[in-house]
Parts: C-alpha cells; structure tokens; sequence
C-alpha cells in the first residue's frame, strides 16, 4: 500500500498553471490592458517616463500592501492602516524638525517604531484577548486619528522631511525610480520568507487553521505578534517614502490607502479567508491598482466613485475565491 502511495503522482505538482499563476498572468494582462486602454484618453501612457512613474507611485501602494497581505495571509485583517500611516508622517516630519540633533537624526527609526508598536498593540488584542482583529484594529485606528488631532490640533504638521526619505521616495538609479528598487528588493525578501522559511510555513498553516498549529506543538501567538508588527513596520515604511514623495504630513494622508492596498493584495491571488496566495500576486496587484487609479483620475472621477470600485473589486474577489473554494472541496 505504502509503494501504491509513493507511485500515485500528486496532481497539483502537474499543473504548472496553477490558480496562483493563472491570476498573476491575469492580472498582467490586465495591467496591459489598461496601458493600452489609458493611451486612448491619455497618449503619454505608453511614454517611458510615465511608465516609471507609475512604477514609482506603485511601490508606495506595494510595500503597505505587503504588510496586509501577511495579515490576510493569517485569516485575519488590518484596519488600522490609514492612521498608522498619518501618525508615522506626523511623528516623522515632528522629530525631523526638532532642535534636538539626536532627536531629528532619530527621525525615520522613531516612525518605524510607531508602526512596530501600533502592530504590537494589534497583535495583544487578536493573540491574547482573542478579539476579533476587524473590530480591535479599527479601533486602534479610532485612537491614532483622535491622538494626530489632539496633537496637531487639525493643522499641518510643520518640519523638515528626511534627506533619506526624500532621495528613496523620489531619487533614481540609473533612471530607475529609487522607491520601485526599494520594492523589488523588499518582494524578493518576501518571496523568500514565505516559501523558505519556518515562519513563512507557519503562516499558511495558521491561515488554514489556528486551532492545528496550536495542537501541532508551534508558538501561534509569537507567529500572530511577529506578523502585525511587521505588518505595523511595512505601513510605516510606505508611509516614510509617501513622505519623502510628498514633503508634507496631514491629517487623512492614510485614508485613501485602505482599499487600494486591500484590492491589491486580494486581487493578486490571496484569499481574504487566509492560508493561499503568493507575494508576485500582490506585486502584480499592486501594479494592477496604480494603473486602474490612474485612469480613473485622468477620466476625473470622484473618490467616492473610486471608493465604489474598489469595493466591487473585493466584492468580486471574495465571491470568486469562495466559489472556488467551494469546487475544491467537491
């Protein structure tokens, strides 16, 4: 029986087309897609600068996104990204104009340790007190906004932005936007975590059931508490380059970042019910969405046209992945 086994071949290794990459080439041509069809209202689509800058906005979307998609990744969801990004640019820009020298050279790590600590704060909550992370995160989000009010008192945050926030946002190597280099390097990181690690392993097996990581013998908390925090870290990073790119801090910088990012990572594979997806999914997502965003403001639609698509995207994806979850267990 046990030679039987050995002799059965498994019939996903067969299938080199597999849902994960089938997305991704979707979502490639539809990235193409939207090229050509952007180049009918806009004939500099195709140019080669707008092509870079759109992969310079994209990396901003990305890497927040790649912090949602290991909390998606978990089965559970970050709503706290919005003001984890504002409270990030308002700590940053704060203590880079400081008159203190060790406090404005202290600048990028003190709003990366914000975002560190607004994903420990989320990970207490869905680890320890076993809250659902869609109700505690949105409401650490509701004390991040009511704390930047209290202390900007609904004013521009006035300081210097970092010269390394400036020349990673909006610099270039070799005509290569900085930010996107950034990304690429941050994706292959990623890839590698999730496919050749013991966390990354972890992860999946969490998304796919909790309750059987814990029997198994593994640290289902430290996985949860490493994942928020990194998913704190990565918004703060984007928020760090968003930034550098537009040397300002204000209130709301971070609303108009959730859905885009949740988009992203859904779109590009990863189910919103945890336990499947791939980063190249996200990162071709992620393209997908700064491209869509760009025609609909070249078209000049409202945000709450914006908003109401994006939703329709998550809407269409949940429904997809639920059918197709459905057809695998027949």
């Amino acid at each position: 029986m046990t030679a039987t086994a050995r002799t059965v071949p498994s019939r996903k290794s067969h299938r080199w087309l597999d849902r994960d990459r089938i997305s991704v080439l979707l979502i490639m041509l539809g990235c193409i897609v939207l090229l050509l069809g952007g180049s009918l209202l806009y004939p500099g689509f195709l140019k080669l600068g707008y092509i870079l800058q759109q992969l310079q906005i994209a990396a901003f979307l990305g890497i927040i996104a790649t912090g949602a998609m290991l909390v998606i990744l978990l089965g559970e969801i970050d709503l706290s990204v919005p003001w984890t990004i504002t409270g990030t640019a308002i700590v940053v820009i704060s203590a880079s104009g400081s008159s203190n020298p060790m406090i404005a050279s202290l600048a990028i790590p003190l709003g990366l340790c914000l975002g560190a600590g607004v994903g420990l704060l989320n990970a207490v909550g869905v680890a320890v007190f076993r809250l659902p992370a869609m109700v505690w995160t949105l409401a650490v989000n509701a004390m991040l906004l009511g704390a930047a009010v209290f202390y900007t008192g609904n004013s521009r945050t006035n300081g210097e932005v970092p010269w390394l926030a400036t020349q990673a946002a909006i610099g270039r190597t070799f005509g290569i936007p900085n930010a996107f280099i950034v990304w690429l390097v941050i994706a292959v990181v990623m890839i590698w975590v999730l496919k050749r690690t013991v966390y990354g392993n972890y992860l999946y097996a969490m998304g796919n059931s909790q309750r059987a990581v814990f029997l198994a013998g593994a640290r289902a908390r430290l996985v949860i508490v490493a994942t928020f925090v990194l998913a704190g870290i990565f918004s703060s990073f984007g928020a760090i380059l968003l930034l550098g790119y537009t040397n300002q801090a204000y209130q709301g910088m971070g609303d108009p970042y959730l859905m885009p990012v949740i988009s992203a990572v859904v779109i590009g594979g990863t189910s919103i019910q945890g336990g499947r997806g791939n980063y190249v999914g996200t990162f071709a997502g992620a393209l997908f969405i700064t491209l869509l965003s760009s025609i609909l403001s070249v078209m000049q639609m409202p945000a709450a046209v914006r908003d109401i698509i994006f939703g329709a995207i998550i809407l269409i994806m949940l429904l997809v992945h639920g059918l197709t979850g459905k057809n695998e267990n027949i």
